[in-house]
Protein backbone atom coordinates (compact mmCIF):
# COMPACT_ATOMS: atom_id res chain seq x y z
CA UNK A 1 0.00 0.00 0.00
CA UNK A 2 2.84 2.50 0.84
CA UNK A 3 4.11 1.64 -2.47
CA UNK A 4 1.57 1.99 -4.29
CA UNK A 5 1.27 5.34 -2.79
CA UNK A 6 4.57 6.33 -4.11
CA UNK A 7 7.16 5.81 -1.01
CA UNK A 8 10.68 5.41 -1.36
CA UNK A 9 12.15 2.82 1.01
CA UNK A 10 14.80 2.66 3.16
CA UNK A 11 16.20 -0.69 5.73
CA UNK A 12 15.44 0.64 9.69
CA UNK A 13 15.73 -1.27 12.99
CA UNK A 14 15.57 -4.29 10.46
CA UNK A 15 12.35 -3.19 8.34
CA UNK A 16 11.91 -1.73 5.19
CA UNK A 17 10.45 1.98 6.19
CA UNK A 18 8.78 4.88 3.96
CA UNK A 19 11.21 7.35 4.23
CA UNK A 20 8.95 9.63 2.36
CA UNK A 21 6.21 9.84 -0.33
CA UNK A 22 5.50 13.36 -1.62
CA UNK A 23 8.58 14.82 -0.21
CA UNK A 24 9.92 15.68 3.09
CA UNK A 25 9.24 19.10 3.70
CA UNK A 26 6.05 18.68 1.89
CA UNK A 27 5.35 15.84 4.55
CA UNK A 28 6.54 18.06 7.16
CA UNK A 29 4.44 21.27 6.51
CA UNK A 30 1.59 18.92 6.49
CA UNK A 31 1.80 17.85 9.78
CA UNK A 32 2.14 21.53 11.17
CA UNK A 33 -0.47 23.08 9.19
CA UNK A 34 -3.33 20.07 9.03
CA UNK A 35 -2.27 16.21 9.31
CA UNK A 36 -0.32 13.49 8.53
CA UNK A 37 -0.06 9.68 9.45
CA UNK A 38 3.33 7.48 10.31
CA UNK A 39 3.36 3.77 10.03
CA UNK A 40 5.00 3.03 13.02
CA UNK A 41 4.34 -0.61 13.50
CA UNK A 42 8.00 -1.39 13.69
CA UNK A 43 7.14 0.08 17.16
CA UNK A 44 7.58 -2.62 19.76
CA UNK A 45 4.85 -3.32 22.32
CA UNK A 46 4.92 -5.38 25.81
CA UNK A 47 2.47 -6.16 28.23
CA UNK A 48 3.83 -6.68 31.94
CA UNK A 49 1.05 -8.24 34.51
CA UNK A 50 0.52 -9.82 37.37
CA UNK A 51 0.47 -8.87 41.72
CA UNK A 52 3.88 -6.86 41.67
CA UNK A 53 3.60 -5.61 38.03
CA UNK A 54 3.93 -2.53 39.79
CA UNK A 55 6.30 -3.27 41.62
CA UNK A 56 8.17 -4.52 39.15
CA UNK A 57 7.93 -1.76 37.04
CA UNK A 58 8.67 0.86 39.98
CA UNK A 59 11.95 -0.62 40.09
CA UNK A 60 12.65 -0.91 36.29
CA UNK A 61 11.85 2.39 35.60
CA UNK A 62 13.42 6.17 36.49
CA UNK A 63 9.26 7.77 36.60
CA UNK A 64 7.03 7.15 39.33
CA UNK A 65 4.31 4.76 37.78
CA UNK A 66 2.39 4.89 40.86
CA UNK A 67 1.11 8.21 39.96
CA UNK A 68 -0.85 6.20 36.99
CA UNK A 69 -4.50 5.11 36.92
CA UNK A 70 -6.80 3.47 34.11
CA UNK A 71 -6.90 4.83 31.22
CA UNK A 72 -3.45 7.04 32.22
CA UNK A 73 -0.10 6.95 30.13
CA UNK A 74 3.42 8.33 30.94
CA UNK A 75 7.40 8.79 29.65
CA UNK A 76 9.85 7.52 31.02
CA UNK A 77 13.28 5.66 30.69
CA UNK A 78 14.62 2.42 31.73
CA UNK A 79 18.24 2.59 32.75
CA UNK A 80 21.15 -0.05 34.23
CA UNK A 81 22.98 0.30 37.18
CA UNK A 82 25.37 2.96 36.52
CA UNK A 83 22.40 5.36 35.14
CA UNK A 84 23.00 4.43 31.33
CA UNK A 85 20.16 4.36 29.19
CA UNK A 86 18.11 1.19 28.02
CA UNK A 87 15.36 2.69 26.35
CA UNK A 88 13.04 5.43 26.69
CA UNK A 89 9.01 3.89 26.40
CA UNK A 90 5.77 5.18 27.48
CA UNK A 91 3.89 3.04 29.47
CA UNK A 92 -0.15 2.83 29.74
CA UNK A 93 -1.97 1.42 32.53
CA UNK A 94 -4.62 -1.24 32.18
CA UNK A 95 -5.54 -2.15 35.44
CA UNK A 96 -3.38 -1.91 38.48
CA UNK A 97 -1.94 -5.28 38.28
CA UNK A 98 -1.95 -4.62 34.06
CA UNK A 99 0.26 -2.14 32.02
CA UNK A 100 0.88 -2.08 28.07
CA UNK A 101 4.52 -0.56 26.88
CA UNK A 102 5.60 1.04 23.89
CA UNK A 103 9.24 0.44 23.34
CA UNK A 104 11.62 1.40 20.49
CA UNK A 105 12.00 -1.62 17.73
CA UNK A 106 15.50 -1.02 17.51
CA UNK A 107 15.68 -2.37 21.22
CA UNK A 108 13.07 -4.59 21.22
CA UNK A 109 15.33 -7.53 21.99
CA UNK A 110 17.41 -6.13 24.15
CA UNK A 111 14.62 -4.44 26.09
CA UNK A 112 12.39 -7.58 26.20
CA UNK A 113 15.57 -9.57 27.27
CA UNK A 114 16.23 -6.84 30.29
CA UNK A 115 12.84 -6.67 31.44
CA UNK A 116 12.60 -10.17 31.26
CA UNK A 117 15.80 -10.37 33.52
CA UNK A 118 14.89 -7.49 36.02
CA UNK A 119 11.46 -8.53 36.71
CA UNK A 120 12.21 -12.05 37.16
CA UNK A 121 12.64 -11.82 41.53
CA UNK A 122 8.89 -9.96 41.06
CA UNK A 123 5.31 -11.78 40.72
CA UNK A 124 4.40 -10.54 37.33
CA UNK A 125 4.69 -11.72 33.58
CA UNK A 126 6.64 -10.10 30.72
CA UNK A 127 5.30 -10.93 27.28
CA UNK A 128 6.52 -9.33 23.88
CA UNK A 129 3.19 -9.04 21.85
CA UNK A 130 4.96 -6.76 19.39
CA UNK A 131 3.72 -9.00 16.03
CA UNK A 132 0.08 -8.59 17.91
CA UNK A 133 -0.09 -4.57 16.94
CA UNK A 134 0.37 -2.10 13.73
CA UNK A 135 0.48 1.16 14.84
CA UNK A 136 -0.53 4.32 12.95
CA UNK A 137 0.40 8.08 13.99
CA UNK A 138 -1.95 10.12 13.24
CA UNK A 139 -0.42 14.19 13.91
CA UNK A 140 -1.34 17.77 13.07
CA UNK A 141 -4.26 20.30 13.90
CA UNK A 142 -6.27 18.63 11.82
CA UNK A 143 -5.80 15.30 13.70
CA UNK A 144 -9.20 15.81 15.98
CA UNK A 145 -11.27 16.09 12.85
CA UNK A 146 -10.19 13.45 10.94
CA UNK A 147 -10.51 10.86 13.96
CA UNK A 148 -13.70 12.22 15.05
CA UNK A 149 -15.22 11.63 11.92
CA UNK A 150 -14.09 8.06 11.91
CA UNK A 151 -15.65 7.19 15.72
CA UNK A 152 -18.17 8.03 18.31
CA UNK A 153 -16.11 8.09 20.78
CA UNK A 154 -15.10 11.25 22.78
CA UNK A 155 -11.76 11.76 21.20
CA UNK A 156 -11.55 15.40 20.95
CA UNK A 157 -11.71 15.44 25.01
CA UNK A 158 -8.68 13.32 25.19
CA UNK A 159 -6.10 14.89 27.54
CA UNK A 160 -2.33 14.27 26.61
CA UNK A 161 -1.10 10.87 27.85
CA UNK A 162 -4.95 9.59 27.94
CA UNK A 163 -5.66 6.78 26.36
CA UNK A 164 -9.06 4.26 25.57
CA UNK A 165 -9.98 1.52 23.18
CA UNK A 166 -12.53 2.09 20.89
CA UNK A 167 -13.70 0.91 17.07
CA UNK A 168 -12.00 3.82 14.55
CA UNK A 169 -12.95 3.23 11.24
CA UNK A 170 -15.06 -0.16 11.62
CA UNK A 171 -11.63 -1.41 13.44
CA UNK A 172 -11.40 -2.18 17.01
CA UNK A 173 -7.74 -0.42 17.68
CA UNK A 174 -6.61 1.24 20.78
CA UNK A 175 -6.16 4.85 20.34
CA UNK A 176 -3.67 7.30 22.66
CA UNK A 177 -3.06 10.78 22.77
CA UNK A 178 0.57 10.71 22.45
CA UNK A 179 2.59 11.75 19.36
CA UNK A 180 6.47 12.56 18.49
CA UNK A 181 6.09 16.10 16.12
CA UNK A 182 5.18 18.51 18.93
CA UNK A 183 1.59 19.07 17.35
CA UNK A 184 -1.61 17.32 18.32
CA UNK A 185 -2.47 14.17 17.20
CA UNK A 186 -3.19 10.23 18.25
CA UNK A 187 -1.09 7.33 18.07
CA UNK A 188 -3.39 4.48 16.72
CA UNK A 189 -2.67 0.20 17.90
CA UNK A 190 -4.60 -1.45 15.42
CA UNK A 191 -4.21 -5.18 15.43
CA UNK A 192 -2.59 -6.68 11.71
CA UNK A 193 -5.34 -7.87 10.30
CA UNK A 194 -7.27 -4.95 10.32
CA UNK A 195 -4.30 -2.61 9.20
CA UNK A 196 -4.81 -2.56 5.56
CA UNK A 197 -8.44 -1.44 5.50
CA UNK A 198 -7.49 0.81 8.54
CA UNK A 199 -5.36 2.83 6.64
CA UNK A 200 -7.87 3.03 3.53
CA UNK A 201 -10.74 4.15 6.05
CA UNK A 202 -8.11 6.51 7.72
CA UNK A 203 -6.53 7.71 4.34
CA UNK A 204 -10.18 8.24 2.74
CA UNK A 205 -11.96 10.32 5.88
CA UNK A 206 -8.67 12.21 6.08
CA UNK A 207 -8.32 13.32 2.42
CA UNK A 208 -10.92 16.72 3.71
CA UNK A 209 -8.63 17.58 6.44
CA UNK A 210 -5.46 17.70 4.10
CA UNK A 211 -3.82 14.15 5.32
CA UNK A 212 -1.40 13.01 3.77
CA UNK A 213 1.20 9.54 4.52
CA UNK A 214 4.40 10.90 5.88
CA UNK A 215 8.02 8.34 5.94
CA UNK A 216 11.06 8.26 8.47
CA UNK A 217 12.41 11.60 6.99
CA UNK A 218 9.61 13.89 8.21
CA UNK A 219 9.53 12.39 11.38
CA UNK A 220 13.00 12.74 12.38
CA UNK A 221 12.93 16.76 11.22
CA UNK A 222 9.61 16.87 13.44
CA UNK A 223 10.59 15.57 16.28
CA UNK A 224 14.53 17.00 16.00
CA UNK A 225 12.89 20.96 15.90
CA UNK A 226 10.99 19.86 19.28
CA UNK A 227 14.53 18.23 20.81
CA UNK A 228 12.64 14.86 21.14
CA UNK A 229 14.96 12.42 22.17
CA UNK A 230 15.93 9.35 19.49
CA UNK A 231 17.47 6.28 21.16
CA UNK A 232 20.90 5.40 19.59
CA UNK A 233 21.49 9.05 18.58
CA UNK A 234 20.80 11.34 21.39
CA UNK A 235 19.98 8.45 24.17
CA UNK A 236 21.91 5.34 25.02
CA UNK A 237 23.68 3.25 27.58
CA UNK A 238 26.77 5.76 27.85
CA UNK A 239 24.60 8.48 28.74
CA UNK A 240 22.13 8.94 31.81
CA UNK A 241 19.07 10.89 31.83
CA UNK A 242 20.18 13.47 34.12
CA UNK A 243 23.12 14.21 31.45
CA UNK A 244 19.80 13.98 28.31
CA UNK A 245 18.07 16.81 29.86
CA UNK A 246 15.60 14.10 31.25
CA UNK A 247 15.89 14.56 34.81
CA UNK A 248 11.68 15.50 34.72
CA UNK A 249 11.25 11.97 34.13
CA UNK A 250 13.54 10.70 37.06
CA UNK A 251 11.79 10.73 40.46
CA UNK A 252 14.99 10.39 43.44
CA UNK A 253 12.20 10.19 45.29
CA UNK A 254 9.61 7.44 44.75
CA UNK A 255 12.11 4.64 46.31
CA UNK A 256 14.39 2.86 45.28
CA UNK A 257 14.70 1.62 41.20
CA UNK A 258 17.44 0.35 38.82
CA UNK A 259 20.21 2.84 38.63
CA UNK A 260 19.00 5.66 40.98
CA UNK A 261 22.25 5.34 43.21
CA UNK A 262 24.58 6.21 40.57
CA UNK A 263 22.08 9.27 39.35
CA UNK A 264 21.96 10.42 43.05
CA UNK A 265 25.40 10.58 43.02
CA UNK A 266 25.91 12.02 39.58
CA UNK A 267 23.68 14.89 40.82
CA UNK A 268 25.28 15.48 43.84
CA UNK A 269 28.64 15.75 42.13
CA UNK A 270 27.43 17.57 39.63
CA UNK A 271 26.92 16.74 35.64
CA UNK A 272 29.63 17.47 33.58
CA UNK A 273 28.00 17.47 30.07
CA UNK A 274 24.97 17.81 29.42
CA UNK A 275 22.64 17.75 26.05
CA UNK A 276 22.11 21.00 24.18
CA UNK A 277 20.53 22.35 21.10
CA UNK A 278 22.11 24.53 19.03
CA UNK A 279 21.82 26.68 15.66
CA UNK A 280 24.00 27.31 13.50
CA UNK A 281 25.79 31.09 12.80
CA UNK A 282 27.15 30.57 9.55
CA UNK A 283 26.23 28.28 6.58
CA UNK A 284 26.27 24.32 6.85
CA UNK A 285 24.10 21.27 8.34
CA UNK A 286 25.20 19.74 11.46
CA UNK A 287 24.97 15.98 10.97
CA UNK A 288 25.08 13.23 13.75
CA UNK A 289 28.71 12.64 14.29
CA UNK A 290 30.46 15.95 13.77
CA UNK A 291 32.81 16.86 15.70
CA UNK A 292 31.85 19.83 18.72
CA UNK A 293 34.93 22.06 19.04
CA UNK A 294 35.86 24.98 21.46
CA UNK A 295 38.94 26.44 22.15
CA UNK A 296 40.99 24.45 19.59
CA UNK A 297 39.84 21.26 21.65
CA UNK A 298 37.35 18.64 20.90
CA UNK A 299 34.86 18.69 23.60
CA UNK A 300 31.85 16.86 22.02
CA UNK A 301 29.46 15.44 19.24
CA UNK A 302 26.74 16.18 17.44
CA UNK A 303 24.06 13.57 17.76
CA UNK A 304 21.31 14.83 15.51
CA UNK A 305 21.10 17.69 12.68
CA UNK A 306 19.24 18.44 9.95
CA UNK A 307 18.06 21.94 8.46
CA UNK A 308 14.78 22.91 9.58
CA UNK A 309 11.78 23.22 7.60
CA UNK A 310 9.51 25.21 9.74
CA UNK A 311 12.56 27.65 11.34
CA UNK A 312 14.24 27.12 7.56
CA UNK A 313 17.36 27.03 9.32
CA UNK A 314 20.05 24.28 10.42
CA UNK A 315 19.77 23.01 13.91
CA UNK A 316 21.17 20.31 15.76
CA UNK A 317 21.52 18.62 19.37
CA UNK A 318 25.04 17.30 20.92
CA UNK A 319 26.65 16.76 24.23
CA UNK A 320 28.67 19.24 25.50
CA UNK A 321 30.46 20.15 28.78
CA UNK A 322 28.41 21.59 31.45
CA UNK A 323 30.24 25.02 31.63
CA UNK A 324 29.00 25.68 27.40
CA UNK A 325 25.99 24.27 28.20
CA UNK A 326 24.02 28.00 28.59
CA UNK A 327 21.59 29.27 26.26
CA UNK A 328 23.67 31.86 24.48
CA UNK A 329 27.15 29.66 24.49
CA UNK A 330 28.78 29.17 21.81
CA UNK A 331 31.31 26.64 20.05
CA UNK A 332 32.14 25.18 16.98
CA UNK A 333 30.81 22.31 14.87
CA UNK A 334 33.55 20.93 12.37
CA UNK A 335 31.74 20.45 9.06
CA UNK A 336 33.92 18.72 6.41
CA UNK A 337 37.23 20.09 8.06
CA UNK A 338 35.58 23.61 8.10
CA UNK A 339 35.04 24.68 11.90
CA UNK A 340 31.14 26.73 11.30
CA UNK A 341 30.36 28.45 14.65
CA UNK A 342 27.52 27.87 16.66
CA UNK A 343 25.12 28.73 19.37
CA UNK A 344 22.97 27.46 22.44
CA UNK A 345 19.51 28.05 21.58
CA UNK A 346 16.69 27.57 23.77
CA UNK A 347 14.56 24.28 22.76
CA UNK A 348 12.07 23.52 21.54
CA UNK A 349 13.90 24.95 18.84
CA UNK A 350 10.34 25.47 17.17
CA UNK A 351 7.31 26.08 19.17
CA UNK A 352 3.51 26.71 17.76
CA UNK A 353 2.58 29.86 19.94
CA UNK A 354 5.36 31.76 18.62
CA UNK A 355 4.63 31.09 14.92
Amino acid sequence: MHAAAGARFVPFAGYEMPVQFAGLIAEHQAVRTACGVFDVSHMGEVEVFGPEALAGLQWLVTNDISKLVDGKALYTVMCVANGGIVDDLIVYREKADRYFICINASRRHDDVAHMKSELSRFACTVTDVSDAWGQLAVQGPNADDVIASMTTAEVRDMAPFTWLDATVGGAPVRIARTGYTGEPGFEIYVRPRDAATFWDALMKAGKPHGLVPCGLGARDTLRLEMKYALYGNDIDLEHTPLEAGLGWVVKLDKGDFLGRAALVRQKEDGIARKLVGFTMRDRGIPRQGYVIRHGGKDVGVVTSGTHSPSLNAPIGVGYVPANLAAVGSTFDVVIRDRAVPAEVAKTPFYRRDER
